[in-house]
């Protein structure tokens, strides 16, 4: 039993995991996300694993053709959907309200929501496996492939259905981001002065609700396909089945930067603190943040210049991806500058995002070979393009993400990690991913075929393949020592310092782990380096310690960090924080029965649409916050 007094109002016991169920905090909600993102990320790797021992050598038996295209199917889309995806929200949820100075997110319970309907998509999505077979047209549902007529298994409605389910999830913790961060930001943190992390999760979150309706309405035709007969992508009907691409890149190239965008934000954080310099070019890194973004939207046929939409497209958007590389190229600089002339310290965190710089430089190199249509012609559909999709989205995004990790695993649990095994398991990933992914621009020159489950002897295949596989389960390896060293520290870990690396922003102001309520009293931000300024008023000065132990004297005095002094569990008196709620949890549940409803049972379906409709009701009349029996219950009733 866990008692949690004060905080809210109300003494109330609830069993431990009880608490989480019912959780509306953004730091448990973050962890929450974090914990089912890492059990996806080893879902989607086992898959992968499973696929480089079937290509390891020529007429492999490993599995089957169809057993292949599920795997390859589940293995894009729990990547991309299941694990970096909520990694990055793991990161929203736990980090930006105390970068912005915030004790909560605008919509507490919404935020939970976001969570459960994840949680229950990706259960929904991989079930598929144990109820008559996975998807298997691709990641990414390629029309006449998901056809009644060429697919009539239950495999691409679980792959609709699951998608639609995350989509609206996605949505609901993009809107709840916008609000929070337009609305609940410190007094005097004005847009300019927002951490890049920050920015970078509103210009995410507005991808999120501009580019999700795009995908939702092509699920939807192909579901009335299915089910209802109607004829969106039925080429005998007069339909033209270049509409699915359109539509799906529209949604698709938007989605690369939807996981870059907050990976570059996590560097554009820890490049400042180990460099011991401010960010370089703050402005200038923000407004290419933003038209990133802007632009995604207008390079999505890039993905079809062989498709036949002619030259003149085609030219377009050559141009258009061309040009989409000088913002990039812009935050590359900057990154360099940072680092350039700064008091470097090669601890963990940095060299994941060293590690970033350089794997993310090589796959924005390769893609701006994709931009040119008659070499992309050449490498269309071979392993030259899977080697480019990894470098920008494993050794972008997860890279990014695994420094992030580590800058930020202090402050989540109050634990350290082992430098030690941080530091193989960087070089082991780093090894690992290269001799995994790089071959494969040999294999793609050479002409294999991406998508090919197996392939014949004597074509030139069989060194590189054998070396991606040894690649991969190097990885593998890699990952399983986080694992150990995740489980270790957060068991029984060194106790983390307030500020363990000298940070620059507010989140370093308050214990950790952080208390319910984040900040006793709203801080007041005078800097872009709120943090900093208050450690160090004369600006000039810089400790030497690593591990923020010659700053005590600074932090101590800030206004923000005064809630160490109330002790982490005790709470506050004067703050009445949300109170928990299972109806986000009992909506998500219900959404999901009506989902295998419409699968299997109609009966299944309406008793989800009631769960929902119940769970809505009484989530809208649920009170915010439990006010305490007393005077100031009597105050807020009077």
């Amino acid at each position: 039993m866990t008692t949690v007094t004060g905080v809210r109002g109300k003494t109330a016991a609830y069993k431990w995991w009880w608490s989480w169920v019912t959780t509306v905090d953004h730091k448990r909600i973050g962890v929450l996300y974090g914990v089912s993102a890492i059990a996806f990320l080893l879902v989607g790797g086992i898959e992968a694993l499973v696929m480089r021992l079937q290509l390891a050598r020529p007429e492999q038996g490993v599995v089957s053709p169809e057993t292949y295209n599920q795997l390859f199917t589940m293995h894009g889309t729990t990547m991309i959907f299941l694990a970096v995806m909520p990694l990055s929200a793991s990161l929203f949820n736990f980090i930006v309200p105390l970068l912005i100075g915030a004790q909560d997110v605008a919509f507490p319970r919404l935020n939970a929501f976001s969570y459960w309907l994840f949680a229950m998509g990706g259960v929904f999505l991989n079930s598929s496996w144990f109820l008559g077979g996975a998807p298997n047209a691709g990641w990414f549902g390629y029309a006449n492939l998901t056809s009644k007529a060429y697919n009539p298994g239950f495999g691409i409605d679980f792959w609709v259905l699951g998608l639609l389910l995350l989509g609206i999830a996605s949505l609901a913790a993009a809107f709840n981001f916008v609000i929070t961060i337009i609305n609940l930001r410190a007094p005097g943190m004005t847009f300019m002065r927002m951490p890049v992390f920050v920015w970078m999760t509103l210009v995410t979150s507005i991808l999120m609700v501009l580019a999700f309706p795009v995908i939702t309405v092509a699920l939807i035709e192909l579901l009335f396909d299915r089910k209802f007969g109607t004829n969106f992508f039925v080429p005998a009907a007069g339909a033209d089945l270049v509409l699915w691409q359109h539509l799906f890149w529209i949604f698709g190239h938007p989605e690369v930067y939807i996981l870059i965008l907050p990976a570059m934000g996590v560097i554009s954080e820890v490049l400042p603190t180990f460099s011991r310099k401010p960010l370089f070019g703050y402005p200038v890194m923000v407004i290419s943040g933003i038209a990133i973004a802007f632009m995604g939207f207008s390079v999505w046929a890039h993905h079809m210049f062989t498709v036949g939409l002619g030259p003149v497209a085609n030219s377009v958007f050559a141009l258009g991806t061309m040009t989409i590389a000088v913002p990039t190229g812009v935050k590359v600089f900057n990154w360099i500058a940072t680092m350039w002339g700064g008091s470097v310290r090669f601890q963990t965190p940095m060299l994941f995002a060293v590690g970033f710089i350089a794997m993310f430089i090589i796959g924005g190199l390769s893609g701006v070979l994709h931009s040119i249509a008659p070499s992309d012609a050449q490498q269309q559909d071979t392993y030259f393009v899977v080697a480019h999709l990894h470098y920008v989205l494993f050794g972008g995004s997860i890279f990014a993400l695994f420094a992030g990790i580590y800058y930020w695993f202090p402050k989540i649990t109050g634990r350290m990690l082992s430098e030690k095994l941080g530091k193989a398991h960087f070089w082991l990933m780093f090894v690992g991913f290269n001799l995994t992914f790089f071959p494969m621009h040999f294999l793609g020159l050479e002409g294999m075929p991406r998508r090919i489950y197996t392939y014949s002897q004597g074509q030139g295949w069989d060194l590189w393949n054998m070396v991606s596989t040894v690649g991969a389960f190097t990885m593998a390896l890699a990952i399983l020592m986080f694992l150990l060293n995740a489980v270790r520290s957060w068991r029984k870990g060194e106790q983390a310092p307030d500020d363990p690396w000298d940070g620059r922003t507010l989140e370093w102001s308050i214990p950790s782990p952080p208390p319910p309520y984040n900040f006793i009293a709203i801080p007041t931000v005078h800097s872009r380096d709120a943090f900093w300024e208050q450690k160090y008023p004369q600006g000039g000065e810089i400790s030497t310690g690593g591990r923020g132990d010659a700053v005590g004297e600074h932090i101590a005095s800030g206004p923000a960090h005064a809630a160490s002094g109330q002790g982490k569990e005790k709470g506050h008196p004067d703050i009445h924080m949300p109170s928990p709620s299972y109806w986000p949890l009992v909506v998500a549940v219900g959404i999901t029965l009506g989902a295998y409803g419409l699968l299997y049972s109609l009966a299944l379906a309406v008793t989800g649409l009631v769960v929902t409709l119940v769970g809505i009701y009484s989530w809208s009349f649920e009170p915010a916050v439990k006010q305490p029996k007393g005077k100031l219950g009597k105050d807020k009733k009077e």
